[in-house]
């Protein structure tokens, strides 16, 4: 199922059925006109002609008048804030916008201090990076069909978790004589459930030190200007205007072959507006952030794909931030399944649940910088200590992995932490292709597009032995009988997939030896086999459920239902509606005509029954 907006649907026909928002539908779904109406007051805003993407189809007046005013925005992001500093009551939220937008009192206090730098940072002058937070529980969540079509178009990995929100921040710190404090202290903070992280960064990068110069009025052009972007549709060339700046841009997706990147040319406009290619929306710099540790990237990857605990201690958060999510990234295209927080402090509502030494450290990854946590987190397992992520002019010296007892303080050396034993050789290769890449001063970007294919192979060779067993679970074809509910998949055995590896196993597409069944033992207990396994069951069942409604198609249910009774043929016009209504609501990977095919039987089936039952199930839904 595509996610092109469907021409204008009738109310009560698969929309929003409320008002004219029901006109912009995906198919079968509930208009982006519905999305956050039941968080937020019907507050005026700026609406606007969306700047249309390169390929994207066009909206009539009628779509882009169905739009409530501040849509289009919270497509992209949840609210803007602005973090000052108090002399009397130290971190506060001075301005949220829109003003509208709905955040718990936790959701603040979170958002304050993850929003500054720890005062040991030292962060003169101005400051990026990026940190990740808990939703609170129990609120409404706002829902749109279109948005939810738009997410599974995403590849795993950059689908979005509705329990987290991220806050990408601009921190502003430089010495005022005219203040208190002798310092002006300021954060722009933009807070999304998108992990976008380079698209917002260069927005702030853009619009920030205006801010700072000019306040709250270009902070509303800026928000205006996001509510005239088109939603973030995968794989379309989008052109998003930022105050006088055009960002053009694609959001990759999962059809996309994992490791490509299509080139987003820049744009030649007649107009005198500046314009600005991204090449990627969600890549952070590999190389830059694993630069100081690079010896152990394989033993890093292994950690991260085993959902291991794991710290990263550096200076400021804008080093813990990127290294941070570089660990996460390593793993693509698999999804990494455990919390991740790229900047954590001591005032974080989870601090006490994650640094409690009664219970193992939990499968989490923790960016800090904090001097306290060299001593709270000294039981963790495996623990990176980065100094500035400096490229080197030079080849980096052999690192030893070092003993955990070493670690007294942040102070100590750089270097990773751990009595981890890795499971798969040395592959000695990477290395001395990075180490000459910098003896020969080959540029950052590329030596992270070597490391990025490296990491995607690794990770490629491990699961593919997985996806061809999970794969043999599907029942045969021939299994699936209309006349009967769609059959099981067959269970996961680890004693069955272990013997298919003799075979098929990794070493087919990699020349790395080791212990790979050692390792393949420990993925199968991690939060991250979870996940992927959960992920490949729901597909493989919706195939089912898929197939199963093909071979109904292809039955003659008329002449069945002359040949049963009354009672039995409108027992299977029921079951067949809420097929129906099942492949719409799970966006059953079934072609449109099976579905016109099947409501054709169903129309057939009921137009051969007595008047009486024709107008009882004419008007019945389920």
């Amino acid at each position: 199922l595509g996610a092109r907006l469907a021409p204008p649907t009738p109310s009560g026909s698969g929309g929003s059925g409320r008002g004219d928002a029901s006109h912009l539908t995906p198919r079968g779904g509930a208009g982006v006109g519905a999305m956050s109406r039941r968080e937020r007051g019907p507050e005026p805003g700026p609406g606007g002609a969306e700047v249309a993407a390169e390929d994207a189809e066009p909206e009539s007046p009628d779509q882009c008048l169905s739009l409530l005013p501040w849509d289009r925005f919270s497509a992209w992001l949840h609210c803007v804030c602005v973090v000052g500093f108090d002399l009397e009551l130290g971190q506060a939220v001075e301005v949220i916008y829109p003003p509208h937008s709905k955040l718990t009192d936790k959701e603040k206090t979170n958002i304050c201090y993850l929003s500054f730098p720890d005062s040991n940072s030292g962060c003169l002058g101005d400051t990026q990076f990026c940190f990740r937070f808990r939703r609170s529980p129990g609120r409404k969540v706002s829902f749109c069909c279109f948005l939810d079509q738009l997410d599974r178009d995403l590849p795993v990995y950059l689908k979005k978790d509705s329990a987290y929100y991220y806050g990408y921040v601009y921190f502003r710190q430089v010495r005022d004589k005219s203040l208190k404090r002798g310092y002006f202290q300021k954060s722009l903070v933009l807070i999304s459930k998108l992990p976008y992280v380079h698209l917002f960064r260069t927005m702030l990068k853009q619009i920030a030190p205006e801010y700072f110069e000019k306040s709250e009025a270009f902070l509303e052009a800026v928000c205006s200007d996001i509510d005239r972007w088109p939603p973030p549709v995968p794989g379309k060339v989008l052109q998003l205007p930022l105050v006088g700046l055009t960002m053009k841009l694609r959001i990759p997706t999962y059809r996309d072959k994992p490791g490509t990147t299509p080139i987003v040319q820049n744009m030649h406009q007649a107009d005198a507006q500046i314009s600005m290619a991204l090449p990627t929306v969600h890549e952070v710099d590999l190389f830059r952030c694993f630069c100081p540790v690079f010896f152990h990237i394989q033993m890093l990857w292994e950690l991260v794909l085993l959902g291991e605990p794991l710290v990263v201690m550096a200076p400021s958060p804008a080093e813990s931030s990127e290294t941070v999510l570089a660990l996460v990234s390593c793993i693509s295209p698999l999804k990494y399944c455990s919390d991740f927080r790229p900047y954590f402090t001591i005032h974080d509502s989870e601090f006490k649940e994650y640094t409690t030494r009664t219970q193992a450290p939990p499968s989490v990854i923790l960016g800090v910088t904090n001097p306290f946590f060299a001593k709270t987190l000294q039981h963790w397992p495996h623990i990176i200590r980065i100094g500035d992520l400096k490229l080197p002019g030079e080849v980096p010296k052999q690192v030893k992995v070092k003993k955990l007892k070493n670690l007294k303080t942040l102070d100590s050396k750089p270097g990773v932490y751990t009595s981890y034993k890795p499971y798969l050789n040395k592959d000695e290769e990477i290395v001395k292709q990075l180490q000459k890449g910098v003896q020969q001063k080959r540029p950052t970007e590329a030596q992270s597009v070597i490391l990025r294919r490296y990491f995607l192979e690794l990770t490629e060779s491990f699961i593919i032995p997985l996806e061809r067993y999970v794969a043999s679970l599907m029942p045969l074809q021939k299994c699936i009988s209309p006349w009967k509910s769609p059959p099981q998949l067959r269970q996961f055995s680890q004693d069955d997939f272990m013997k298919t590896l003799e075979k098929a196993g990794p070493q087919l597409t990699s020349g790395l030896k080791g212990d790979w069944i050692g390792l393949y033992r420990h993925f199968l207990k991690s939060p991250n086999f979870d996940g992927w396994f959960r992920s490949r069951q729901k597909e493989m069942t919706q195939k089912l459920e898929a197939l199963h409604l093909e071979a109904l198609c292809n039955e003659n249910l008329v002449f069945w239902s002359q040949k049963h009774t009354e009672v039995e043929t409108v027992d299977l016009v029921l079951k067949l509606k809420n097929k129906l209504l099942q492949a719409d609501r799970e966006h059953l990977p079934v072609n449109t005509d099976t579905l016109k095919k099947l409501q054709t039987h169903i129309n057939d089936i009921i137009l051969a029954l007595p008047d009486d039952l024709q107008d009882i199930l004419l008007k019945t839904g389920t």
